[in-house]
């Protein structure tokens, strides 16, 4: 067998062996505490909107920073902080960036980051809480919620770190933050996506 070939079985073996890490049930028991990090390569923030009444329009965030402090023992005195840059926005449309990021829509050059910090974190399940925070966009803070589920934990095989990950969704009027272009041929609700790993300080 060529060794090309070899080396890669032996890397889908391995990696194949170490994914039950990745997949423990979402038992607080199971789960380690401490203080984590964002993973920004793995982080997605979406965002959903009403275009014209006729499609759904996407678009993204990346290069995500922040942290996390997870008590899985005592999940309420969990806290989140977190920034998105504005700059990052992709909607595979690079003219479209372009608007996003301009003094119309987010500003970017006036308001380069989003951010969220949590204020409340309420249990509603073994694997799900509502996270209510402090929600800054285009320089304006208003509150907001967003419905979190554990999506899993335990030993990268790639990295070696520690990690735990969670996915968000929530809904807010982008209007409330100052940003009321085309509205409402391109709707004020706008829908939040969020997955997210967070990688353990010290791991």
């Amino acid at each position: 067998m060529h060794a090309l070939n070899r080396t890669a079985i032996a890397a889908g073996l391995a990696l194949a062996l170490a994914a039950p890490a990745l997949a423990q049930p979402a038992n607080p028991a199971t789960v380690q505490g401490g203080t984590f990090a964002v993973e920004p390569t793995h982080t997605r923030v979406l965002f959903a909107v009403n275009h014209f009444g006729t499609s759904t329009w996407y678009g993204d965030f990346t290069h995500v920073s922040g942290s996390l402090k997870l008590d899985p023992k005592n999940p309420a005195a969990s806290e989140v902080d977190v920034s998105v840059p504005v700059a990052s926005v992709s909607t595979t449309n690079p003219v479209l960036d372009g608007e996003l990021k301009s003094a119309d829509w987010l500003d970017a050059a006036k308001c380069p980051a989003m951010t969220f910090k949590s204020t409340k974190v309420t249990p509603t399940g073994p694997e799900t809480a509502t996270v209510a925070g402090e929600l800054t966009i285009h320089c304006v803070t208003k509150p907001a919620v967003l419905d979190v589920r554990f999506h899993g934990a335990g030993t990268n095989p790639m990295s070696h770190a520690y990690t735990v990950g969670f996915d968000a969704t929530g809904h807010i009027k982008r209007s409330d933050f100052g940003v009321a272009k085309y509205v409402p041929m391109v709707s004020d609700d706008v829908e939040l996506i969020i997955s997210a790993p967070f990688v353990k300080k010290g791991a």
